[in-house]
């Protein structure tokens, strides 16, 4: 690789690092500044839409919207900055259909199962004695504990696979998801609903089906 190359490379590098920490700043170093004000304020707007839709229907549909509107953005930007204005046509559609063919938004997916992992793994730790719903059984002691560390264990694996974008990660996947529809199905029967409980329930079935309609990206 040529010094140029090596230079452009890590410029590229760069750009992405900057946009990641704050939304359009790489566009902006790199003399894209229509770019730059154009991301910027998209980030801007989406976050303060997952705000709103927050205080409607409160703190967990918050971080829900959050996750699916705002922060694939914020990712899709800093992607957009790495890639340089695009040769030809729009800069948002070479960079949307680039990230499509090499599978980013599966890799974005399994960062959101590895940061719920360390989520779910903090609760417990936080919480020793709460006993979590497990088809309408709430167990304590050993059983109860491997209840509660299933959920961090299976996402940690999830999210492992959907980063490499391997096979077997869709099966493990598609297991999980099976588990979790049955288990919220059933503990919203015996429990009744509940903002997090329909929250959740309603996350699974979008990533799922999302997923599903993705699943080509697998069998490279």
């Amino acid at each position: 690789m040529s010094v140029d190359a090596q230079t452009h490379l890590a410029s590229d590098h760069r750009a992405a690092l900057y946009s990641a920490l704050l939304p359009g700043l790489g566009h902006l170093l790199r003399g894209r500044h229509r770019a730059a004000l154009f991301y910027g304020f998209m980030t801007i707007f989406l976050i303060l839409l997952s705000l709103a839709l927050g205080r409607v229907s409160g703190r967990a549909a918050e971080v829900f919207f959050f996750m699916l509107l705002a922060l694939p953005w914020w990712a899709l930007q800093s992607y957009d900055a790495a890639l340089g204005p695009a040769a030809s046509g729009s800069d948002l559609v070479r960079t949307t259909r680039q990230a499509w063919a090499e599978g980013h938004d599966i890799r974005f997916l399994g960062l959101l199962f590895l940061v719920s992992a360390a989520n779910d793994a903090i609760i417990i730790a936080k919480n020793p004695d709460y006993l979590l719903p497990f088809f309408c059984t709430k167990l304590d002691g050993v059983a109860g504990f491997a209840t509660k560390a299933l959920s961090p264990f299976l996402h940690t694996w999830v999210g492992y696979g959907f980063l490499r974008v391997k096979k077997w990660s869709l099966l493990v996947y598609l297991v999980y998801a099976a588990y979790g529809t049955t288990n919220a199905l059933v503990n919203l029967t015996c429990f009744g609903p509940g903002r997090i409980r329909n929250t959740l329930l309603i996350a699974l079935i979008a990533f799922t089906t999302y997923i599903l309609w993705r699943r080509r990206i697998f069998q490279r």
